[in-house]
């Protein structure tokens, strides 16, 4: 039975969470593996549509355990708003488990979190203000408050103790802020504990067990490829690993229990916040694009900012993440396009100057900063492909398009988007 890592292949909001929730179906186990409510999936049921931001997307499903795991970043207050959103509307949250060794985001991360970005000016990353980077820059500083540290007062305390004595400095003198008051954050903090406290175990020890009894487990991370603090266009990304080797790191279980992986991705692409992008269309058919895919960010509701697909980033997601699949959604947006441009090299400035093209994603920041797309003219479609229900019933354009996108990519597309619905994706080959 398999251990499948499901990840973003362009810049986020691909569409996993639709990509998850199909898969999902056949899981018993969903684990969440990085971020924190920095990130937002949408799971359209029937008529009903689900934003999910902290909770994995199996939480829709009555027969999965959502696991939150070691290597996600979890704020208790956000955590218990989405928890109590969905039971509002008679989703069952009491199976989810949460990670004893998972890190918790301190009101003070926040509060850093945006002043550092207003401080930064120019030069800001485009977080999501919700103190997810000061967060992990806690955890690897080796001052950072686990969820385990919640049950005991006294080490909690010395824990808020240790980390404030720098941050209050930093905001007093440099930012010219007010220092944060130690009693009421371990206040805050630990009045949080008795509501977690049954969702709380050993995740790691859980997802082993049952990878060992044969069940089905989905590794569902946060964000994309192009967003990995590692991968991605540093340091225009977040401050997490969301390339499939996170799944591990974030889980507590070894690459050996991993069968397969999949990478989402839309038949364009999409970025949030700050940072290069090559095939970004700052015009007429940028917006039309917007409106037509509906872009606005689950988490934040900022516009995304939108471009054609970008072939060199694709193959790279399949390197780094060794994809064994690919799941193209929102095809049906590029529907009535009379030509589709598909971005199939750059051109890019060296360090001396020198202008080349290239027909692999540069890792050098500068180049990559300076690249600009090569682009090929593919026929496009104006029927309407809402109603497809296998590959045979796409207009002979669309399959031409979705074929030529999985030779550019060097990877099979197993799954193509069709619209919103959660009954609107087609499947060619069996992703589980």
């Amino acid at each position: 039975m398999p251990g499948i890592v499901i990840v973003g292949a362009q810049w986020g909001d691909e569409g996993k969470g639709k990509a998850t929730d199909l898969i999902g179906e056949r899981m018993d186990y969903v684990a969440r593996f990085n971020g924190g409510n920095n990130a937002g999936h949408t799971v359209v049921v029937g008529d009903q549509e689900y934003d999910l931001h902290l909770l994995p997307s199996g939480i829709i499903h009555p027969s999965i355990t959502p696991v939150i795991g070691n290597g996600v970043v979890v704020d208790p207050k956000a955590l218990f708003e989405e928890v109590d959103g969905l039971e509002s509307r008679g989703v069952d949250c009491s199976r989810l488990r949460v990670s004893e060794s998972a890190h918790v985001i301190a009101p003070y991360d926040r509060t850093l979190d945006k002043v550092t970005e207003r401080f930064l000016g120019k030069r800001r990353i485009g977080t999501t203000g919700r103190g997810i980077g000061p967060t992990y820059a806690d955890k690897i500083n080796r001052v950072g408050i686990r969820v385990h540290d919640l049950f005991n007062p006294d080490h909690l305390r010395d824990k808020v103790e240790a980390s404030l004595h720098q941050k209050n400095q930093m905001l007093v003198k440099l930012y010219n802020r007010r220092a944060i008051d130690i009693d009421a954050t371990v206040d805050e903090l630990s009045g949080y504990a008795e509501r977690l406290r049954p969702y709380v175990a050993n995740t790691s020890l859980i997802l082993n067990k049952a990878l060992d009894e044969g069940r089905n487990v989905l590794f569902e991370g946060g964000q994309a490829t192009m967003l990995d603090v590692d991968h991605g266009t540093y340091p225009f990304v977040t401050s997490s690993n969301c390339t499939a080797g996170g799944a591990c790191t974030g889980t507590g279980v070894g690459p050996t229990r991993i069968d397969r992986v999949v990478g989402v991705a839309k038949a364009y692409v999409t970025r949030v916040g700050e940072g290069p992008f090559p095939t970004e269309l700052d015009n007429e058919q940028g917006e039309w694009l917007r409106r037509q895919g509906h872009e606005f960010g689950v988490t934040t509701g900022r516009p995304r900012r939108c471009g054609w697909f970008d072939a060199l980033v694709s193959r790279y997601a399949v390197q780094i993440n060794g994809l064994t699949d690919i799941v193209l959604t929102k095809l049906d947006v590029l529907s009535g396009l009379e030509t589709i441009p598909v971005c199939v090299g750059y051109d890019v400035t060296r360090a001396d100057g020198s202008r080349v093209r290239v027909d692999e994603m540069p890792t050098d920041q500068a180049e990559f900063q300076s690249a600009q797309p090569v682009y090929e003219e593919l026929p496009g479609w104006r029927e309407d492909i809402s109603g497809a229900r296998s590959f045979d019933d796409f207009p002979t354009r669309a399959k031409d398009y979705v074929r030529h996108l999985e030779d550019l990519s060097g990877c099979r597309i197993s799954a193509i988007g069709s619209g919103p619905g959660r009954d609107q994706i087609v499947q060619i080959h069996s992703l589980c």
